[in-house]
């Protein structure tokens, strides 16, 4: 059990974004298979990866017929790019199947999550919804469909991302380190192009210091059980995120103080005419909280400090709000009281069922018509959108998309 906490990493988004750029200054051969000079580098790298603890039996095993997936950065120009509105934004990853499929995860772990919430003092719900988001509840169906590889896809970036190969050669090392523990199989281990996998969507320098080993059985496992991926998660939200025990991260309110900065007691904005949306009492008037308004007119929020720790796991305050709002949605919360200015309700899972069908059949491929709304779906809107004329086309299936398909485009 490694049970050390590690110094910061990238975030995903800021390698997306820095790995996007490196694309472009690559030359068109990259997008070969096979390119020529990488079993020349894969020798001389070997050397790097046994020196750091590496087994050379491992490396045989992983990297000896291994061949980079090149793809990664003929992807990385292609990824499609929705300009989502907040509302939008959380409508899309607090969805009905998320929810539903969320309760159904804690109906089958609900004596994990009690054990965590008494060891670290964790929410369930918030557990809940990084695992829904992350990994869809650790759907297989997910890691085979739109998982790929994650040696391949690291090779290709410790060997010719031209930014950060440094960084890439450590996560390579990191990966194979993880097989040599015999946490993982190389088969097993797919993930993200930049190599973020398992349930909780880590890179493995992230596994190997942060994972801890909750079911006992000797290893960290990203994959199959969820017990040490949400035991991991759980630890990391409070060794990194700063997590209070038995505080909520916040709630809609009303009244003044929307200009007001700073921290202060829920009983001092009690005080000053602040209140909860829903009408009900802070539970904690002594817990410290911030006025947020995300978007003027819309809802506001008094946000502790379990908000922040949230933000940890990715630093977009839209990320927090939606992994929290689905949270309190799974424990059977109701919908922001105040809704977002422009905003319309989130389809239901039946409503994206029919969406997806309808635009597959009228040839916009969504890759499934199972109500779980990803790039594919996004990208097949987005093309339905600009043939009908409908603007903006911004990829976002709505009511307005689903009324067209049903007139017949």
């Amino acid at each position: 059990m490694v049970d050390r906490d590690s110094p910061p990493s990238l975030t995903r988004r800021r390698l997306l974004q820095t790995a996007v750029g490196a694309a472009m200054m690559l030359p068109a051969a990259a997008s070969a298979a096979a390119p020529a000079g990488f079993d020349e580098w894969r020798d001389a790298f070997r050397a790097k990866a046994l020196a750091k603890g590496v087994s050379p039996r491992t490396w045989d095993r992983v990297m000896g017929s291994l061949e980079p997936d090149m793809s990664v950065f003929k992807n990385f120009q292609k990824q499609p790019e929705f300009n989502e509105q907040l509302w939008q934004y959380i409508n899309r990853r607090v969805s009905d199947w998320r929810i539903t499929a969320g309760r159904e995860a804690l109906r089958k772990n609900e004596a994990l999550f009690a054990r965590i919430e008494r060891d670290f003092g964790v929410e369930r719900g918030t557990l809940l919804a990084l695992w829904g988001v992350e990994s869809a509840y650790g759907d297989p169906l997910v890691q085979q469909n739109h998982m790929r590889p994650v040696f391949p896809s690291l090779a290709a970036l410790a060997w010719r991302e031209p930014r950060r190969r440094p960084y890439w050669e450590t996560e390579l090392i990191n990966a194979l380190r993880i097989v040599d523990k015999g946490w993982s199989t190389p088969e097993e281990m797919r993930g993200s192009w930049a190599g973020a996998m398992g349930h909780s969507q880590w890179m493995p320098e992230v596994w190997l210091n942060v994972g801890i080993d909750y079911d006992g059985d000797g290893r960290v496992s990203p994959f199959g059980r969820p017990d040490d991926a949400l035991g991991s998660t759980a630890k990391y939200l409070v060794r990194r995120g700063n997590y209070h025990r038995g505080e909520h991260w916040g709630y809609e309110v009303e009244g003044p103080g929307g200009a007001v900065s700073g921290s202060r007691s829920y009983l001092a904005w009690s005080r000053s005419g602040v209140s909860r949306a829903d009408g009900q009492p802070f539970p904690d008037s002594s817990a410290s909280a911030t006025m947020w308004v995300p978007v003027d007119g819309g809802p506001k929020f008094l946000i502790g400090p379990n908000f922040y720790a949230v933000k940890s796991y990715n630093p977009s305050m839209n990320y927090a709000l939606a992994i929290c709002h689905l949270g309190d949605r799974i424990l059977g919360g109701s919908p922001f009281i105040h809704p977002f200015p422009g905003s319309e309700r989130a389809l239901t899972l039946a409503e994206v069922q029919e969406m997806q069908t309808r635009l597959t059949s009228a040839g916009f491929d969504t890759g499934g018509t199972d109500g779980r709304v990803g790039n594919d779906t996004m990208k097949a809107i987005r093309d339905f959108q600009i043939k009908s004329g409908l603007r903006p086309a911004d990829g976002y299936g709505g009511l307005k998309v689903l009324a067209r398909l049903r007139q017949g485009g």
